[in-house]
């Protein structure tokens, strides 16, 4: 018998009593990894010190599977209006409190200028909704987000209320928003547990925060992860968490690896294999009303700094 068909059949067999998946019998798998099967919950606390070594060490690969998995994108995703990149540097995009879409320069600056051409009122590029022209307007809108229990809402009044100094608040915004997949929100709550604001300091629960926000593709959190395995002397792992944030733009994680390939770490292959990565990101959120978003903000600039 092939060693595929004895695995199949250890597979359809409870592992502690040995009995065998049929029409009035259905097994169950261990809850927390995918190597045995069980007919009773009894069945499984019998065999619970046979597996419980096996079982953890499967837990820990899976983990590592999951973690060391390159996102498709960064966290950020697309514009949802020319459905291109959003740029890692998060002051050439704008959250608008109306509809809680994150919105690129380029869009924002046709849209605006669209707007100023035909005399037309001022409004979300995206929803259409009357931009408001009081602060008071915008935490309105803000908070009709939160109240809907918008993850992208409660984020962003995480940082708020961190701009108050209320990091308890904070931390409560934000484990909100992380429960319901926000993947900044487990950044932020990672840095909140690493500085004990609002909460005191716990080092698991900061590691595992930044592994989550990591698996969801965001740049920051791969990049401190890969920091964390260098100073613990894992440069193996280090270099995996800087190879995939670097294949998300990340520019730190770039000079990392530069570095590491002259101390004999990085293979040549590999580090321009991500420079190629890295550099094909970062074109492709680029576009001609990006571009022309930008020149015309740099002119304003300097005319503003002129004026001053």
């Amino acid at each position: 018998m092939s060693e595929d068909n004895i695995m199949s059949n250890i597979s359809v067999c409870s592992a502690s009593c040995g009995i065998a998946e049929v029409d009035e019998v259905k097994l169950k798998e261990c809850a927390d990894c995918d190597l045995v099967r069980y007919c009773s919950d009894a069945c499984q606390i019998d065999h619970k010190s046979q597996h419980e070594e096996d079982c953890k060490k499967r837990v820990a690969e899976i983990r590592d599977e999951l973690l060391f998995r390159q996102p498709e994108s960064s966290y950020l995703g697309d514009c949802p209006i020319c459905c291109l990149p959003l740029p890692l540097d998060e002051s050439k995009s704008s959250l608008y409190s109306c509809c809680s879409k994150v919105i690129c320069d380029g869009c924002n600056h046709a849209n605006k200028m669209r707007e100023v051409e035909a005399s037309l009122q001022n409004k979300c590029p995206f929803c259409r909704e009357p931009i408001p022209s009081t602060d008071e307007g915008f935490d309105n809108q803000r908070m009709k987000r939160v109240e809907a229990n918008d993850p992208v809402a409660l984020r962003r009044e995480g940082v708020v209320h961190y701009h108050k100094g209320d990091y308890i608040k904070e931390f409560n915004y934000h484990t909100r928003a992380a429960e319901l997949g926000n993947v900044e929100a487990h950044y932020r709550l990672a840095v909140l547990y690493d500085e004990g604001h609002g909460v005191e300091k716990d080092r698991g629960k900061e590691i595992y925060h930044l592994e989550e926000a990591a698996i969801g593709g965001h740049p920051d959190a791969r990049f401190n992860l890969g920091c964390e395995e260098e100073e613990s002397g894992n440069i193996e792992k280090a270099v995996k968490h800087w190879i995939i944030s670097a294949n998300l733009g990340d520019d730190g994680s770039i000079k990392e690896l530069m570095e590491k390939f002259k101390e004999g770490f990085v293979s040549k292959d590999d580090l321009a294999a991500a420079l190629r990565a890295h550099q094909a990101v970062v074109d492709a959120t680029k576009s001609p009303h990006r571009e022309a978003a930008e020149e015309y903000y740099r002119i304003e600039d300097n005319s503003n700094t002129e004026d001053c």
